[in-house]
């Protein structure tokens, strides 16, 4: 399951709705893995805190740490500490990274580059890996 308020920039009501209260609901699915727009959140610690309280224990959290609409290349080190984070509130065994949004949801968005994308991605990997040696 994935979800991203506000990543489509077009939409005039993907805002509507409180990510607070969406996420109690996402985690009544019937879905194994979640993937949660994080990078962009105003307020991650309550976003996590209320994952803390709605996952059950054989739901992976895949959490956005790379936000595709901000032109910037995040650093590792940045990304790292968009980890630890939430490794102090999920287990670190049910944890995951990803992208909020992914690259392009939509086929007319052409909002990141190629290049862009892959510095991305390539700084994801790395503050993960940075993340995962911190936590064992």
């Amino acid at each position: 399951m994935h979800s991203c308020p506000g990543g489509d920039q077009d939409s005039p009501h993907s805002l509507d709705v409180d990510y607070g209260e969406l996420i109690p609901m996402l985690f009544e699915l019937r879905a194994g893995n979640f993937y949660l727009q994080m990078a962009s959140e105003t307020d991650p610690r309550k976003i996590l805190k209320t994952v803390q309280q709605h996952a059950r224990s054989e739901q992976r959290i895949f959490i956005g740490v790379i936000d595709p609409i901000d032109p910037r290349v995040e650093t590792a080190e940045e990304l790292r500490d968009r980890v630890l984070e939430p490794a102090k509130i999920i287990s670190p065994a049910r944890l995951g990274t990803c992208d909020d949004c992914g690259f392009s949801p939509f086929a007319d968005d052409l909002s990141t580059s190629r290049d862009l994308a892959f510095a991305k991605i390539v700084a994801r990997v790395e503050g993960t890996r940075l993340a995962a040696e911190a936590v064992s």
